[in-house]
């Protein structure tokens, strides 16, 4: 589903260069749950903005789907993205002037989806996540755990492929943070491929592998404890 090769981010200053991401290379199978961890700085967001069609690299390849997408032009990345790829963060980026329905509801407004399927979309992924009771109230209104429930249900309302998440329990606490991992497996357990940005290890232990990066580079499990031990 996803072959970087050598992908490599560049950030330049007038008076300044610095390497977020420096000759990455791997694959990610459909159907797979995937973390990727590292310290602070190390280019964990700069991947995850890469791998959402955000941002793209200075060199080196990036396949989604069979197709070489490394220098798409915004456009052409936005329309790959809006169809296949589905985004959670960690604050959540709820808009607080709408009712959960609606908050869940406004991708299927940008891609045009007709009011009668939108309210049947909407019906159903609140309905499967637990969370009907709240269909009517806003984002003040919900607990930390119920905000992220919602914000998991706006990234599946449209089908997509592919799951993003950043950091998705660092504003929970440990109770509501297990009900979201245990959410994502379910829909990683249905077919849907996740990518997930996370400090934790105790999160990252809920995916199928975990990608190291240090330094803007994928090093071994090993090289990070012995780096850990050594500060």
């Amino acid at each position: 589903m996803i072959k970087l090769t050598n992908l490599t981010k560049v950030y330049r200053t007038d008076e300044l260069e610095s390497t977020a991401l420096n000759q990455v290379s791997f694959e990610i199978n459909e159907g797979e749950f995937v973390s990727i961890m590292g310290p602070s700085g190390c280019g964990k967001s700069t991947l995850l903005n890469i791998l959402g069609m955000l941002d793209k690299p200075e060199s080196g390849s990036y396949e989604f789907q069979d197709k070489e997408i490394a220098q798409y032009n915004e456009k052409q990345r936005s329309e790959i993205r809006k169809r296949n790829i589905g985004f959670i963060f960690q604050n959540f980026n709820l808009i607080d002037e709408l009712t959960v329905f609606e908050n869940i509801e406004l991708p299927l407004i940008y891609n045009k989806i007709s009011a009668p399927e939108r309210k049947k979309r909407v019906d159903e992924i609140i309905d499967k996540i637990g969370i009907t009771h709240r269909s009517n109230h806003y984002p003040q209104q919900l607990s930390g755990g119920q905000q992220q429930r919602v914000a998991v249900a706006r990234a599946l309302i449209t089908k997509p492929s592919l799951i993003l998440a950043d950091e998705p329990t660092g504003n929970l606490d440990s109770t509501h943070g297990n009900e979201v991992m245990d959410l994502l497996c379910k829909l990683n357990e249905s077919g849907t491929t996740i990518v997930m940005v996370t400090h934790s290890v105790h999160d990252a232990s809920y995916s199928n592998r975990t990608i190291n990066l240090l330094d803007g580079q994928i090093v071994p499990e090993k090289k990070i404890k012995l780096n850990k031990a050594a500060v």
